[in-house]
């Protein structure tokens, strides 16, 4: 199943079936990191969503199709990962990540922590979380109402530039320095005006899926 991949990075490969990742969000961008991570063979992914597939997500999420709308999206993506890799630990939480549930979601041993949700709290509670238990996150920005994914980009948070969301992140955790290093994707892309709706393409959130995936793997077997 993995015989490309083992020809590339060699026995690293069983490094990466024994890693745990969390991924908060599984929309636009999380969808794409999912399927990616499992693809590249690794062990057990902890999927946090509490949303459902939705007739406007078809033209970007990963798993939206018409014959699955109106079903839970962590429910959908458990049965689709286990079709690509049957060994693959898949544990999913139909829940918004809130300060209630973290002792819930971070009960076990985990390696890296993603963070594709939209909410600005929850992802300012994800990165205290994971500074205290010393637990690698990265965080993705805004990826809406944007046209070029090749001007995404991956570096501390402190140092983003044209991105409201980061923007915002900033702000609300200026008093702590630590934690405005933690890595983020963001867009160097002044984004389009809002018109009431935030726009999005569907190669836009794909590619910024897929350079999280590409940093976390390249983390985890050095390189």
């Amino acid at each position: 199943m993995f015989e490309r991949e083992e020809l590339l990075i060699g026995n690293q490969i069983n490094e990466l079936k024994n890693k745990t990742v969390l991924i908060v969000g599984v929309g636009g961008v999380g969808g794409y990191v999912t399927e990616s991570m499992a693809r590249a063979s690794i062990g057990h992914l902890i999927l946090v969503d509490f949303d459902t597939v939705d007739k406007s997500n078809i033209n970007r999420q990963i798993i939206a199709l018409h014959s699955n709308i109106g079903r839970k999206k962590v429910d959908v993506f458990k049965e689709r990962l286990l079709d690509i890799n049957p060994d693959c630990i898949v544990d999913i939480f139909d829940i918004f990540y809130d300060e209630k549930c973290k002792d819930v979601i971070f009960n076990q041993k985990i390696d890296y922590v993603i963070d594709c949700c939209d909410s600005v709290n929850s992802k300012v509670l994800l990165i205290k979380e994971c500074s205290e238990r010393n637990i690698p996150i990265i965080s993705s920005m805004g990826t809406g109402n944007k046209f070029h994914p090749e001007l995404f980009k991956i570096d501390r948070l402190k140092k983003t530039e044209y991105d409201p969301l980061a923007k915002k992140m900033r702000f609300l955790l200026k008093d702590n320095k630590e934690l405005l290093d933690t890595r983020v994707l963001y867009s160097c892309e002044q984004p389009t005006p809002y018109k009431g709706k935030v726009g999005s393409i569907s190669y836009v959130p794909s590619v910024a899926g897929l350079l999280i995936t590409s940093y976390v793997i390249n983390s985890f077997i050095g390189r």
